[in-house]
């Protein structure tokens, strides 16, 4: 093997063994670790199978094998992005609906305990002032 692929091999190799060890440490949620393997499994494969790469690379014109796993690579990692801004987007509206409906409980939780405080004749709790405290931090 030439020494450029040994050093795709051992990226490649290491890219997947940090993948694994984020999902052990539980920082890394298993659908997100499956993309991540299988980009690092498309470019070991590449890199190791320096034939596979010439071939492919010569079929569709690119003369230079390494500018095609640039390429992929460079690829790769753009379908990523795209997938995780396509999850914080939906993640964004998602924690936008919820704080809607947290402020809308707040307001009935509220309401609620002055209705009882006029029934009793005591004073309103003094959950809002916790809550507010609470909330600044």
């Amino acid at each position: 093997m030439l020494a450029t692929q040994v050093i795709g091999v051992a990226l490649a190799l290491g890219f997947i063994l940090l993948t694994l060890e984020l999902v052990r440490q539980k920082r890394l949620m298993e659908r997100y670790a499956l993309l991540w393997l299988a980009v690092a499994i498309v470019l070991l494969a590449l890199a190791a199978w320096r034939g596979l790469l010439s071939t492919i690379s010569f079929a569709i014109g690119v003369h230079y094998p390494p500018a095609l796993l640039f390429a992929v690579t460079i690829g790769l990692a753009l379908l990523l992005l795209l997938h995780s801004t396509v999850s914080l987007s939906s993640l964004k509206d998602q924690n936008k609906i919820l704080a809607q409906r947290v402020g809308i409980l707040q307001r009935r939780l509220d309401e609620q305990e002055a209705r009882l405080a006029e029934l009793t004749g005591t004073q309103p709790s003094r959950a809002d002032e916790i809550t507010t405290s609470v909330s600044d931090r």
